[in-house]
């Protein structure tokens, strides 16, 4: 016998909000799907500028450490 957790619900009922991650999932796309969501929404799309202009900071910084010293 199988455990229920891994039977499948009665009923037709399609999860329509996750077809679209089963379907990047399947062709390997997944990094692809995660930036062009991450880039669509304004929050996520602020926080990738805040965490690109931080790393560009910090190398900034240690050029100019590095060749001042």
């Amino acid at each position: 016998m199988g455990r229920p957790e891994n039977t499948p619900p009665k009923g037709n009922k399609d999860w329509e909000g996750l077809r679209e991650i089963d379907r990047a999932i399947a062709e390997n796309r997944v990094t692809s799907y995660t930036w062009k969501k991450t880039w669509a929404d304004p929050w996520g799309r602020l926080k990738l500028i805040l965490v690109i202009a931080g790393l560009l900071a910090f190398v900034a910084f240690v050029l100019v450490d590095d060749l001042v010293f």
